[in-house]
């Protein structure tokens, strides 16, 4: 018995409500609209579900994934021999914290709605993240950021899934944030499942122009009207990886259906049927003309899935213990 049909089993006799399809598309789950099937897809409706499906996908020998909208990745066209769990259908919990001036929620959240409730709280700190295509836990993983906000300044602290270690309650300070980088970055078996966030309280009116603001910069700059992951690279440090692109000439540089734009050269972005292949070659292009004509390195900003190559986990992880309770 394979992985699939274990899982299945287990899914069938102890949690019978959840939703999980098999051979699901990713380019249905993912903003570059690129990527072919995973051999399970889950829609846990609570922590308490996730927190039980990787106990079971872990005794089953399955690599989970766990996603939220897909904003950051880019699946191979061939697919991914792996349960993918997807936050966003069920992780929704949205809330004031017991403490003042801070909010909980889970990591399912957008950003966009997160930004929204705390305007409407008369809390400010979150405008930057109002226009970010993505998800809290996501955010909290790679520490995302915008227009000089960034995750690390409002986070206080969140509520991780370890296998071997169940669920731990990290502060601030051991989530160990740095440019695009957490503790969870080196941990990509780690699940986020909720965080407590610490704001400051602000006019709503003056918190929605400046969210208005952001988002028609936002607008003017970016290629929103294409598939894309985002930011395709990293800065480099004491560089700006889009200057970099432009400078060397790469802007509306194609391979396929894939194209640097020609409004942002930082990111890369689907024109329509771009395939995966299509994509990395792109991304292989314009970090060898940037190394050669400038000596600067870029490194991948959107994470690379596919089977036995970047992203994947271990064959088999460790049982994830639940005998700590998800709170």
């Amino acid at each position: 018995m394979g992985w699939c049909e274990e899982l299945d089993q287990k899914v069938r006799e102890y949690l019978p409500d959840l939703k999980m399809m098999c051979d699901v598309p990713l380019s249905r789950y993912t903003s570059f609209q690129i990527g072919g099937p995973a051999k399970r897809m889950a829609f846990p409706a609570s922590g308490e579900q996730l927190v039980l499906l990787a106990n079971f996908a872990a005794s089953c020998g399955a690599r989970p994934l766990v996603i939220g909208k897909g904003s950051n990745l880019l699946a191979a066209d061939e697919g991914l021999d792996r349960l993918v769990i997807q936050t966003v259908e069920g992780l929704q919990k949205l809330e004031l914290g017991e403490e003042p001036d801070t909010i909980q929620a889970e990591s399912g959240v957008s950003l966009a709605r997160l930004a929204e409730f705390a305007r409407r709280q008369g809390l400010t700190g979150l405008e930057f993240a109002h226009g970010i295509p993505g998800t809290l836990g996501g955010a909290v993983c790679m520490n995302a950021g915008a227009y000089g906000g960034e995750m690390a300044q409002v986070v206080e602290s969140a509520a991780v899934l370890f296998p071997e270690e169940g669920v731990r309650l990290l502060s601030r300070e051991e989530l160990d944030f740095g440019y695009r980088h957490s503790v969870l970055t080196e941990r990509p078996d780690a699940v986020v499942l909720h965080a407590v966030l610490r704001l400051s309280p602000g006019d709503p009116e003056a918190i929605g122009a400046c969210m208005r603001e952001l988002m028609t910069k936002r607008k003017a700059s970016q290629p929103l009207e294409y598939p894309s992951a985002g930011s395709t690279f990293k800065r480099p440090e004491g560089h700006y990886a889009a200057a970099l692109i432009d400078q060397c000439g790469l802007k509306g540089l194609s391979v396929g259906a894939a194209q640097v734009s020609g409004k942002h050269a930082g990111f890369v972005i689907n024109r329509g049927g771009a395939s995966f292949a299509d994509v990395t070659e792109l991304i292989r292009q314009v970090q060898a003309a940037v190394l050669e004509k400038t000596g600067v390195r870029l490194e991948p900003e959107v994470k690379i899935l596919r089977d036995g190559q970047s992203g994947d986990r271990p064959d088999r992880s460790p049982m994830a213990r639940t005998d700590r309770p998800y709170r």
